[in-house]
């Protein structure tokens, strides 16, 4: 891949980034960036049709952004998403995995009266790759942001590799939609498997190490850690107190996902009708 040469680059010792969330529609410039970048490792891997990557989220109230930036915040090297059910667009997951089994509709309904939202959109660039920040930073910061806003549970829809962390933070197999848990997606030789943490404050299930390290994020919200993976250490400003957060209403936000969830429940009987 060709590196940037804009004076974003990293120290390969050990590089310093920082780990930032906002609100999808209060920063489209960054946005912008996130859809530059993840587009980029989407097609080098071949796919190039993925129902989130339509980019919709960008205007979805309900869609929360994690971004692994430059400290001058003009080059971003990863990020991943959690979008609430009720936004402006239904989960990923739903839109992924409805046509094929409806009853994901359900089981979000089920999850949603309480508060649930997926993790999504997770990529990283090869120039910080191999310092797990796709495969551990990024998924135990989706989980103290989830905390953050409220919710309870979170889903995630995972490639094979990433089963293995999203397990490390407590998410379990959701073995009733699908083939046992799992669909032929984005492409019909992958495989994508259903995950789902079911408790986002208590983390019950998760590793003992990464259970300590959400909770010491979800209450320093703002805070410089040297983090080690395999012998290789990558300085990470935490930045994920969520600007404006003041205007977040996930009782609404609920309701909205109730009232879609009965108005897809109609045109169901409708459908059945005919």
């Amino acid at each position: 891949m060709i590196q940037s040469q804009m004076g974003h680059s990293l120290n390969n010792e050990k590089p310093e980034v920082r780990l930032r969330a906002f609100r999808a529609i209060n920063d489209p410039e960054t946005c912008a960036l996130f859809v530059e970048g993840h587009t980029r490792v989407l097609t080098s891997i071949g796919v190039t049709k993925v129902t989130s990557s339509k980019n919709e989220w960008t205007n979805n109230p309900a869609a929360f952004v994690m971004v692994v930036e430059s400290l001058d915040g003009k080059k971003v090297f990863g990020g991943a998403r959690v979008h609430v059910a009720g936004g402006s667009e239904p989960l990923p997951i739903e839109q992924a995995t409805g046509s094929i089994d409806p009853t994901i509709f359900d089981l979000v309904w089920k999850y949603a009266q309480q508060g649930t939202g997926e993790l999504c959109g997770l990529w990283n660039s090869r120039e910080i790759a191999g310092y797990g920040v796709g495969a551990i930073f990024l998924i135990r910061t989706a989980a103290a942001l989830s905390y953050q806003v409220g919710i309870q549970s979170l889903f995630a829809l995972c490639a094979p590799y990433t089963i293995k962390p999203v397990e490390r933070i407590g998410m379990v197999l959701e073995n009733s939609i699908g083939k046992n848990g799992t669909f032929y997606y984005p492409k019909l030789d992958l495989v994508a498997t259903s995950m789902v943490l079911k408790d986002v404050h208590t983390l019950t299930h998760a590793e003992t190490e990464d259970k300590a390290a959400i909770i010491n994020i979800r209450e320093n919200l703002n805070i410089v850690r040297t983090e080690q993976l395999r012998g290789k250490q990558i300085i990470i400003h935490y930045d994920i107190k969520i600007p404006g957060l003041d205007n977040w209403d996930l009782v609404q936000v609920i309701a909205n996902a109730k009232k879609t969830f009965l108005k897809n429940k109609i045109d169901e009987r409708d459908l059945n009708f005919f």
